[in-house]
């Protein structure tokens, strides 16, 4: 496997609301592997945006990390101009993002290094300035470029999006383009910026399934093209299907199952991986409710006792409402945070639907 370019320990994330403290990341461990494409899964509410925001220092003013390391190896000897934030390990020099304190320091790391690719283009782009400008303004801050080449670079890119005609849409605004071709917008601005990792927050929600399906394949074209270490934030697992190698399940600030995606699609050990799974409508029976996981996540503003999911597992142990399950690993590349794994617990088979995913094949292959 390849060497991490971004390396989480033991991170907690804490926001001040009205004299209270929300405890949104609750001990994140976790790698993210050079040139791979990783999917953070969950539930609205679970943490994958919080999480990546702290990749690119957007946390929100009310919220701070108490706790842990976000370490990034992919600067190199660049990492020297960071003094007490940089250090070096048995995976080479690193900066740790979470000792960034001052505005300066993220603005060498955002855009160049790491770049994000929002879930709305409408509310990212300028609805004033023209999309070659746009496109232009990051070969301008992030490489220097002026004039007739700035242009001619920005044509180029909007070729690699697959946008027809790039010369009439470099003088188009946003408001001109369909939903599908301003999210393209917004990747060809990404790409500009020629960053080590890009970070994909739900980009393909807004578009119908055709333009969904386009936008996933550009994705994969662009991470060989442009040696992109890509991590995808969705809730929707049949988009995880076709774009991830590796998939982490999110869960009340926690990540509560990780492994390579047909681990996750075909051998799941958690049962709020199970209880995702089980609500694919591509599983569902004509004329049965579709499934649905009852209750609602915990309180993060309460210290969460035990497993965070217990509340809504019918199939819950007593322990697990007493103490939080550590990691057990059922692979070198597949690990899980549930009792049920413990050489004690009792043999629960996971549902049907499991079975029948196994049977089929074809969510994991989009079909």
């Amino acid at each position: 496997m390849s060497k991490p370019i971004l390396s989480v320990r033991n991170l907690h994330v804490k926001f001040t609301l009205r004299g209270r403290e929300l405890h949104a990341l609750r001990g994140i461990d976790l790698d993210v592997l050079d040139g791979e494409s990783l999917a953070i899964v969950g539930e609205s509410g679970s943490g994958k945006s919080v999480l990546n925001k702290n990749f690119i220092g957007l946390l929100d003013q009310n919220g701070f990390i108490p706790e842990g390391s976000i370490r990034y190896y992919g600067m190199g000897d660049k990492m020297r101009n960071y003094g007490t934030c940089a250090g070096e390990d048995e995976n080479g020099p690193y900066v740790d993002l979470a000792a960034f304190r001052r505005k300066d320091e993220w603005l060498r790391i955002r855009g160049s290094e790491i770049c994000m690719i929002p879930q709305d283009p409408m509310t990212s782009l300028n609805p004033l300035k023209t999309i070659g400008w746009q496109i232009s303004e990051a070969l301008r801050l992030h490489h220097g470029m002026t004039g007739r080449m700035a242009k001619e670079e920005t044509l180029r890119i909007l070729q690699d999006v697959r946008i027809d005609d790039p010369a009439r849409r470099y003088k188009q605004y946003p408001h001109e383009l369909s939903g599908g071709m301003r999210q393209r917008v917004v990747i060809a601005i990404a790409i500009a910026c020629q960053p080590r990792i890009l970070i994909c927050d739900e980009p393909t929600t807004a578009l119908d399934v055709t333009i969904q399906a386009q936008v996933l394949t550009l994705l994969r074209e662009l991470k060989e093209k442009y040696h992109l270490t890509i991590i995808f934030i969705t809730h929707d697992l049949g988009v995880v299907a076709n774009i991830a190698d590796r998939v982490a399940v999110m869960y009340a600030g926690d990540i509560v199952e990780l492994g390579l995606v047909d681990e996750i699609f075909y051998e799941p050990k958690h049962p709020y991986t199970w209880a995702l799974l089980s609500s694919l409508p591509q599983l569902g029976q004509r004329g049965e409710d579709l499934y649905a996981i009852r209750g609602t996540p915990p309180n993060l503003f309460k210290e969460v006792q035990g497993d965070a999911f217990a509340p809504r597992n019918p199939q819950a142990l007593v322990i697990d409402k007493l103490e939080q399950p550590p990691y057990f690993e059922i692979s070198p590349t597949h690990k899980a945070r549930t009792w049920l794994l413990d050489p004690r617990a009792p043999k629960l088979e996971p549902p049907a639907v499991i079975a029948k995913l196994r049977e089929l094949g074809g969510v994991r292959h989009g079909r």
